[in-house]
């Protein structure tokens, strides 16, 4: 029998230098303020990001296409169809903007449905059933108040993914601040 010396490796020593850390809080803060700005370089913001995630998505699914050992075709299939679908959000991302718009608020519609029915299918089961029926309750009122008119709906987006990406500025530059020194 042979011995295996596994080395402990902490998430400083595997995870992003600390510049990148830093170049990426602060251009997650800039999309965050235009964004949050709520005029049309929001809506166009949102637009090409989501465009150039959904493109990114599909250069993902060439790489596991390229690795796993079944349904290769599927995987191509999957990031030729992310790929022009991408290229289509980079063309028109007003339009792609208000896509998701509708989209979001339908969203919070079902989802406060099925919390709803999580909560109250496993009331003796979850500790906290209470706290994830009123989420469903606040989802759907939200998730009506989006759908009813499209205006509301494109508000809600954008400042939803505004602090999604104003937090995730703020998380990676803490990262960058409190991992090791090491560049």
């Amino acid at each position: 029998m042979s011995a295996v010396i596994v080395e402990e490796v902490t998430l400083e020593e595997v995870g992003p230098p600390k510049w990148l850390l830093i170049v990426s809080g602060i251009l997650w803060l800039i999309i965050a303020l235009a964004i949050l700005g709520l005029d049309s370089t929001s809506v166009k913001t949102i637009g090409y990001l989501t465009g150039f995630v959904i493109m990114f998505a599909g250069v993902t699914e060439f790489m596991v296409m390229a690795v796993v050992r079944g349904w290769k075709w599927l995987h191509a299939l999957l990031g030729v169809l992310f790929l022009v679908t991408g290229f289509l959000c980079l063309l028109a991302p007003f339009q792609t903007f208000g896509i998701l718009a509708l989209l979001m608020g339908w969203y919070l519609l079902v989802k406060g449905f099925f919390d709803i029915a999580l909560a109250i299918a496993f009331r003796h089961e979850m500790s906290l059933w209470g706290l994830t029926l009123t989420v469903g309750i606040f989802e759907i009122g939200i998730g009506l108040w989006a759908v009813g008119y499209p205006g509301r709906s494109a508000w809600l987006l954008v400042v939803w993914v505004g602090i999604g990406a104003l937090m995730r500025g703020i998380g990676d530059l803490i990262s960058a601040f409190t991992q090791g020194a090491h560049s």
